[in-house]
């Protein structure tokens, strides 16, 4: 049978250096307009053997924008399709169980973008703790009077809270070493092994709650944490402890928060992802002097963008070789979809994934 030369369509790259790396690849590569016709970007999807994933927040802008995510519908569509791919770490933007079942392989890109993700959270931690922005407001609004009033805290010897140690919790905790800070981990899937070598503690959700005066999530979107920190979490944390996220809206209860950070159960929170993004600028939240708020720009750095567009191609290069992509989600998938692989481009993946035979 003739090997099928694979077709790879993207929404955009973080950086055009993906394109570059892949200019010297045996792969068809076509770029998805969110702006043209319905037809023409089916067209080009349902040709698809490859997509890497448009975000939420490039789809927002467009009138039935969320069609062009991984969703059931996109799947049963996309006869042709054997891998999707999401741009960051988070994947909420691709149905895992829909590609599963129809023998689809789904990555993320988990790591290149951890370092730019984990200084934004502790540049949150500092704002806060400070009130660096609170200040800069005072400052530009009117007379300052009593400087005391403005008066903050500070990191040294507090502890932190981390809601999912993966790459970004990860690297959080190596940033806030200088600081002596005691952590605490909230994670299911943490071993003590692990949690020993981090130089953490593995607790409860309850537990982390109760003790720590920076809460931070950096889990991904699931269905086990959609929802996780709702008002009875708010209300057990300490009224001097802030809340901070980098990892998904639907994580937490905009409205349980706002009312929390009203109500002073909880000091402030640091929210680089809503529900809507991005949020309307009524949004209650945004209208809080103890809220420091981002639009979803955590990962967007120079440096971050250029790794995980490198970081993209080679594994679109990896997938297209028949190898197993570096950071697949769903190992379980692996014999279905070597299957279709051969039937659909005519070669058959080598490799193995995760134990299971190809």
């Amino acid at each position: 049978m003739t090997r099928v030369r694979p077709r790879l369509v993207f929404e955009r790259w973080t950086d055009r250096v993906a394109g570059e790396v892949l200019e010297g690849s045996d792969i068809d590569v076509l770029q998805l307009d969110l702006s043209a016709p319905e037809e023409a970007n089916w067209a080009a999807l349902t040709s698809a053997h490859g997509y890497q994933v448009a975000t939420r927040t490039d789809v927002a802008a467009f009138a039935g924008g969320a069609q062009w995510l991984a969703g059931q519908r996109l799947v049963e569509r996309c006869e042709q399709l054997l891998a999707v791919c999401s741009a960051g770490a988070g994947y909420d933007v691709i149905d895992v169980d829909a590609c599963t079942r129809a023998g689809i392989a789904v990555c993320n890109n988990s790591g290149p973008g951890a370092e730019a993700v984990a200084e934004h959270a502790l540049g949150f931690m500092l704002d806060l703790a400070k009130r660096i922005t609170v200040a800069d407001r005072a400052l530009r609004t009117g007379p300052i009077g009593d400087r005391l009033r403005l008066r903050g805290s500070q990191l040294l010897g507090k502890t932190l809270g981390v809601v999912g140690l993966g790459a970004i919790g990860g690297r959080l905790v190596e940033l806030c070493a200088p600081f002596d800070m005691d952590v605490v981990v909230f994670d299911p899937y943490l071993d003590d092994i692990t949690a020993q070598a981090r130089g953490v503690r593995s607790v409860s959700l309850a537990e982390l709650l109760e003790r720590s005066d920076f809460v931070q999530v950096t889990c991904p979107l699931t269905k086990e944490t959609e929802g996780l920190f709702g008002t009875e979490q708010f209300d057990a944390m300490k009224p001097t402890a802030f809340f901070i996220t980098t990892a998904r809206g639907p994580v937490h209860d905009e409205a349980a928060l706002f009312e929390a950070l009203v109500a002073g159960s909880i000091a402030g929170a640091g929210l680089d992802v809503f529900h809507e993004e991005p949020p309307r600028q009524d949004n209650p939240l945004l209208k809080l002097d103890n809220v420091v708020a981002t639009p979803h720009t955590a990962g967007i750095t120079a440096e971050a963008a250029r790794d995980i567009a490198i970081a993209t191609a080679e594994q679109w290069q990896t997938i297209f070789d028949g190898g197993v992509p570096p950071r697949l989600l769903n190992p379980e998938v692996w014999p279905h979809y070597c299957d279709r692989f051969e039937e659909i481009l005519g070669v058959r993946p080598q490799a193995v994934a995760a134990g299971k035979g190809a």
